[in-house]
């Protein structure tokens, strides 16, 4: 069972995207593009589906907020953050790409952290691939290929930990165990910056119709904040 109960959802509806907020989503909410049944969450994002504000690209997603349906916006220096999953990507737009978790920042339109996965049809295995911005006012992100060995529709366990010394930490265990880690410190400078983390599809693709999305499904989605 995954709880629902301290998250909203952006899903690709209207002008701007819609969010349906926490106690709707807590009371059973279910559509085309996001339904919770049996302790799987499911997640599809057609690249023709609507954006919200200063994106190009559609999503449905969850963001942080408080149980009362509050935005929650922490800052990295007062508590160790985290955030566990297990997924499985089920479909990529035609792109090849979509990301699947972020750490957001409320004064920025770019994240500090996204998590991507990147199917190569060569191989029929993705990568999973870490976008990381060091600094706040950075144009670009740092690009890193955390594993290459994750095929569409094949579950894999994540953490992703920022720390109150700003030490950031993703830990990714491939199917056959194998245990992936990377860790890197972020500048001081977010230290003023209200964080909060996102879960679920961002398909990095608007291009075409409804057959071409981006999908997952999330078994296990925990977030802690510890003192």
């Amino acid at each position: 069972m995954i709880d629902l109960a301290t998250w909203n959802l952006t899903i690709p509806v209207g002008q701007p995207a819609a969010v349906i907020d926490t106690p709707l989503l807590v009371g059973g909410y279910q559509d085309n593009y996001f339904q919770s049944r049996e302790g799987r969450i499911f997640f599809w994002a057609p690249a023709n589906g609507s954006t919200t504000r200063n994106s190009t690209y559609p999503r449905t997603e969850l963001r942080e907020t408080y149980g009362d349906g509050a935005l929650r916006n922490w800052f990295y220096t007062a508590a160790n953050d985290v955030l566990s999953a297990t997924a499985r990507i089920t479909q990529v737009p035609a792109s090849g790409m979509l990301a699947f978790s972020q750490i957001h920042s409320k004064q920025s339109s770019s994240p500090l952290l996204m998590l991507g996965y990147q199917y190569l049809p060569q191989s029929n295995n993705g990568n999973v691939v870490i976008a990381f911005r060091g600094h706040p006012a950075s144009a670009d992100s740092t690009k890193i290929v955390l594993s290459s060995k994750i095929r569409l529709d094949q579950d894999f366990s994540y953490e992703v930990q920022l720390s109150k010394s700003g030490k950031l930490t993703i830990g990714l265990a491939e199917p056959g165990g194998k245990v992936k880690i990377w860790s890197a410190t972020v500048d001081k400078a977010w230290a003023s910056h209200g964080l909060y983390f996102k879960a679920g599809v961002y398909t990095l693709d608007n291009s075409g119709n409804e057959t071409n999305a981006g999908a997952a499904v999330f078994t296990h989605l925990q977030v802690e904040h510890r003192q």
